[in-house]
């Protein structure tokens, strides 16, 4: 399996096979924590292979830089994926879109976005949390 995108961004579709992504970003500022981001997804691309085919955990965890889950009652999250390709087929692409609504941090640092397949990460996505003085300008 290979991951061929994998972005955290403000907002994510399938449309008819093709991954549609908006406004990727790998920073988020705050005045003050804990803070909460109102809405977000991780966009996925998977590029799959017959040697890939039968079924799978696929596991999503935010985690500090301590490897401590951000939501640690419901993370990671963790679901089946079953692959089939057709007879004859060398690979097959799949498009993954996860939406986050609320997520709370509560302290600035780098935090990353772990991607598991049967319990191995396969892709990690960095974001980091800066806090921003409350004297300091709006831009």
């Amino acid at each position: 399996m290979d991951i061929q995108v994998a972005v955290l961004c403000d907002y994510a579709a399938d449309y008819q096979g093709k991954l549609c992504v908006q406004g990727a970003f790998d920073t988020l500022f705050a005045r003050q924590f804990p803070v909460v981001h109102p809405a977000c997804a991780l966009a996925l691309r998977l590029c799959l292979t017959p040697e890939d085919a039968g079924d799978h955990k696929l596991g999503i965890s935010i985690v500090d830089e301590d490897g401590t889950p951000l939501d640690k009652e419901h993370m990671p999250i963790v679901g089946d994926l079953s692959v089939a390709l057709p007879e004859g087929a060398a690979f097959l692409t799949r498009n993954l879109i996860m939406n986050f609504q609320g997520l709370k941090f509560d302290k600035s640092g780098n935090y990353c976005i772990d991607v598991t397949l049967d319990g191995e990460v396969v892709a990690s996505t960095p974001i980091r949390l800066v806090l921003v003085p409350q004297d300091a300008p709006k831009a």
